[in-house]
């Protein structure tokens, strides 16, 4: 029933609304009540009336219309209209000793007894309740300036909850600190110093890295000019093989770290999954790579991915498949919207979520290749699966 109220904000409106209701029903009700005992009081007021005239004109065979005056009652003495009064009553079933009712928004009373017959207008009307409707208006406005208040008073949350949202996007260039005394001020401060530090953090980091990426490039372009002096054909190949993979690792490196500090921009487009392979084959710049992988291609499909990082995480599956497999081969299968890389080997030995973890426990390696993996299959909003079957380790990206 509540399921729309799971705001602050909606919780607060929800509680006026009911506030403000119940004083309308408040207010109509003293309104009615007020009436309700006005026509009490007027009913017993007017049998009064007409017992003190019935016993004045026992005395003095008259009828004391100067005590109807007093009163507010005046005496209907227009044969015609009383004519039309008495039709009236005599229709309605009322036409008695004693009744009352309105005809023509006028309240008259008929009094026919054995000595006269009357016809009365009384004109005492109900006041107008000025002094209540002037307290509850009061209320009223003050229950809206209430709510004004409040609502103004959360306003900063709004506010904190967009900065919060931009920082979680990745943008750190943001203030959000504020100059109010309350507890949303407290907690806007606070997480703007959480902000600044984390952004002199995530600063210092980049630029620690860049500069270990920096000093790493200047021996590799040095290594290639040496590299080229190399009067051996094939060795002089081979170091080009070996510094070129060194410079695709600092790239990928670079690649990693806007990954893990969602400072990373995705150029998504659809793209062959078959396409995405091979171009994750040629970065593992294997000399033979037919000899290593096999791609049994059953129904290829399309994919809507970032060309540069979806290549990064098929490269890594296949390294990862190659270094840990028994006999260094890696199936590529493609089938059923599913990508199967398999390589025979052991089981793993924990749960694949453990493996996600970086710098997990690696004989072969720094253990960060499916913590890379994951990262750019979260950010892609896709997964990956493991199961062993046949002695042969099968993980599914789908």
């Amino acid at each position: 029933m509540f399921n729309g109220f799971t705001s602050l904000r909606s919780k607060i409106h929800l509680i006026f609304s009911i506030i403000l209701f119940l004083l309308a029903l408040l207010f109509i009700g003293s309104i009615k009540y007020d009436h309700l005992r006005y026509d009490e009081d007027n009913a017993m007021h007017e049998r009064l009336v007409s017992h003190y005239l019935y016993n004045y004109f026992l005395v003095y065979g008259k009828i004391d219309e100067a005590y109807l005056a007093s009163q507010n009652f005046s005496l209907i003495k227009d044969k015609a209209k009383k004519i039309q009064i008495e039709h009236y009553f005599k229709e309605k079933n009322k036409y008695k000793k004693y009744a009352v009712d309105n005809y023509k928004f006028q309240r008259i009373i008929l009094i026919n007894n054995d000595r006269f017959k009357l016809f009365l207008q009384n004109k005492n009307k109900t006041k107008f309740p000025l002094k209540r409707i002037i307290v509850f208006t009061i209320v009223f406005l003050l229950m809206l300036m209430l709510y004004w208040w409040v609502m103004r008073s959360l306003k900063p949350i709004s506010v904190l909850k967009n900065k919060i949202k931009t920082f979680s996007e990745g943008n750190l260039n943001i203030q959000c600190s504020s100059n109010k005394k309350d507890e949303i001020g407290e907690v806007a401060n606070e997480f703007n110093n959480a902000v600044t530090m984390i952004r002199e953090l995530i600063t210092s980091r980049q630029l620690f890295l860049r500069a270990i990426m920096h000093e790493l490039k200047t021996p590799i372009g040095k290594g290639r000019l040496i590299a080229e002096m190399l009067p051996d054909e094939r060795n002089k190949a081979r170091m080009h093989s070996i510094f070129e993979r060194l410079n695709l690792l600092i790239d990928e490196f670079a690649k990693i770290e806007k990954i893990t500090s969602k400072n990373f921009k995705l150029d998504i487009k659809p793209y062959k999954i078959s396409d995405l392979i091979e171009a994750s084959i040629d970065i593992l710049m294997l000399e033979n790579s037919k000899d290593y992988i096999e791609v049994q291609l059953l129904e290829d499909y399309q994919i809507e991915v970032d060309f540069e990082l979806f290549t990064l995480v098929i490269k890594n599956m296949l390294d990862n498949a190659i270094k840990y497999s028994i006999d260094k081969k890696v199936l590529i299968q493609i089938n059923n919207h599913k990508l199967a890389i398999v390589n025979k080997g052991e089981k793993l030995n924990e749960p694949l979520e453990n493996y996600f973890k970086p710098f997990h426990t690696s004989k072969k390696g720094l253990g960060l290749g499916l913590y890379i993996v994951k990262s750019i299959l979260d950010i892609h909003k896709k997964e990956l699966r493991y199961e062993y079957e046949d002695d042969k380790n099968i993980f599914i990206i789908s």
